[in-house]
């Protein structure tokens, strides 16, 4: 069996490869030399019979087959890890994946504390923008993230729902003048859009009943709830915020609230991971602590 079976640095050297069509910066990665991770792919190309990449010029696509054991590899090298992270030591470790909004206005401080808490297990967060939040733990280095969804994160994945979201329209005090704060007045203001989409001034607009007079197809659209948030303090227009997540700006006075009306969106924030995780007793430690955590009411 062994005879049959390809080299494993061969394998490894094209799972990194594939999950950026990149051999320099799979190389790197490794501490190879870019010309080593091709040795190894072309004579993986060699030994299976089949074209794993297609070359034209610099750039490297992934061919079908290429594709098929790009996937069965990061799932494979996945269990392998998995199966090695109890011998590591008496310290845990979790790679934890979060939103960089919750990020920032949140889950930074609770970690800190849960530091302070307990020295048993380390918390290695990543912060990255998703547009729609997700995790892929069989081709992703975490074990645990915090998302935002409806609790169906995919089969053969458990979650723990922290808090609900809550969108409430978000202003500088500047703005606000003596009112009345009503779709008239809402209809006169320039928008500020957290999302390409404009989803989230969508759903808060329909779930107050005052869609009709708002024209949605104006203002500035960004990426993040954190950077419509940043714009609304500036005085650009009225943005939508999450409710959890702005509570620390209103009592210090840079963000105000136009109107008291909070729409829940029907999602939540979560921790979630993958079902059979070595790492499974202390998530649901952090979680636990997550839990004690929520943010404060500010209504």
């Amino acid at each position: 069996m062994a005879d049959r079976l390809p080299p494993l640095y061969a394998l490894r050297a094209f799972e990194v490869a594939a999950r950026s069509c990149s051999f320099t910066r799979a190389g790197a990665e490794l501490a190879l030399t870019q010309s080593a991770i091709s040795r190894h792919i072309r004579s993986l190309e060699e030994q299976l019979g089949c074209r794993l990449f297609e070359r034209n010029g610099p750039r490297l696509r992934l061919t079908d087959a290429g594709q098929r054991l790009a996937r069965q590899l990061s799932a494979g090298f996945s269990l392998i890890e998995q199966a090695c992270q109890p011998f590591r030591g008496a310290a845990r470790q979790l790679r934890l994946k979060a939103p960089s909004t919750l990020t920032m206005h949140w889950l930074l401080g609770c970690l800190e504390r849960f530091r302070e808490h307990q020295d048993r297990t380390l918390v290695q967060l990543s912060s990255v923008w998703m547009d729609q939040d997700n995790v892929d733990f069989a081709s992703e280095p975490y074990d645990c993230a915090v998302l935002l969804g409806n609790g169906q994160f995919g089969e053969r994945v458990k979650c723990r729902k922290l808090f609900e979201e809550w969108l409430i329209p978000i202003c500088a005090p500047s703005l606000l003048g003596e009112g009345p704060w009503d779709a008239a007045w809402l209809a006169r203001m320039a928008l500020v859009h957290p999302s390409a989409d404009r989803r989230d001034w969508t759903r808060w607009l329909h779930g107050s009943g005052l869609a009709g007079p708002v024209e949605l197809n104006r203002g500035a659209c960004f990426d993040t709830l954190d950077q419509g948030m940043a714009a609304a303090m500036a005085g650009h227009g009225v943005s939508v915020g999450d409710l959890a997540l702005v509570g620390t700006h209103l009592r210090d006075g840079r963000l105000a609230l136009p109107f008291r009306q909070a729409v829940a969106t029907g999602d939540g924030y979560y921790l979630v991971w993958p079902q059979g995780s070595a790492w499974e007793d202390a998530i649901l430690g952090l979680g636990e602590f997550l839990l004690g955590q929520k943010p404060e009411p500010v209504l």
